[in-house]
């Protein structure tokens, strides 16, 4: 069953998944009535709701909101963007950065709008790659450059304190499309840009 952006984030959604965790503490031995545990799913409730908003969110809309005619042919970079999102394996954290590029044919975007798509689809169950390519896909589709190019860097959690237990591993993904994929030389420029 598919649920609208304010069936998500609506108070019966936060008091049906509180159950749901109040339920989850008694199966791994707590008593979820105990004073430090009694607002606990509340909460949990509510940060899930918050760390999932993207899927509430149009990551082409947002850049639609924004668009301005402008000869400028360049690389636009917008690097070193935070994000956070959530492991859709493990539902842990995995934290990083990104960095988006674009080469203009006719418009630009407020940059801000960059790390607002980024943002949109970070803040979903996810897994990098498919995130990778889900901003790289939005602004090609949506603001048609010549090129777009995005690099991701992250620490996830499900690796470093559970599993595996790699504190120090990060993972890099990588999405191109247009003359980023094309031109050797321009790809170089971006990877240069981003070091």
């Amino acid at each position: 069953m598919a649920y609208t952006k304010e069936d998500i984030y609506s108070d019966r959604t936060t008091e049906l998944i509180a159950e749901h965790y109040r339920e989850i503490l008694r199966l791994l031995g707590e008593d979820p009535e105990r004073e430090g545990l009694l607002k606990t799913p509340e909460r949990v409730a509510k940060a899930l709701q918050f760390l999932t908003q993207g899927y509430g969110q149009d990551g082409s809309e947002i850049i639609r909101g924004a668009i301005f005619k402008e000869e400028y042919k360049q690389m636009v970079l917008v690097k070193d963007i935070e994000l956070y999102s959530t492991c859709e394996h493990h539902v842990m954290p995995f934290i990083g950065k990104a960095h988006v590029a674009y080469i203009p044919d006719g418009y630009i975007t407020g940059l801000s709008k960059i790390a607002r798509v980024v943002e949109t689809y970070a803040r979903r169950l996810q897994v990098q790659e498919r995130l990778t390519v889900q901003i790289r896909d939005c602004i090609q589709k949506t603001l048609n450059p010549l090129g777009v190019a995005v690099v991701i860097e992250a620490a996830h959690t499900c690796m470093q304190i559970r599993g595996v237990q790699k504190a120090n591993a990060i993972t890099t993904t990588s999405a191109f499309s247009g003359v980023f994929l094309k031109d050797e030389r321009t790809r170089n420029e971006f990877l240069n840009l981003i070091k």
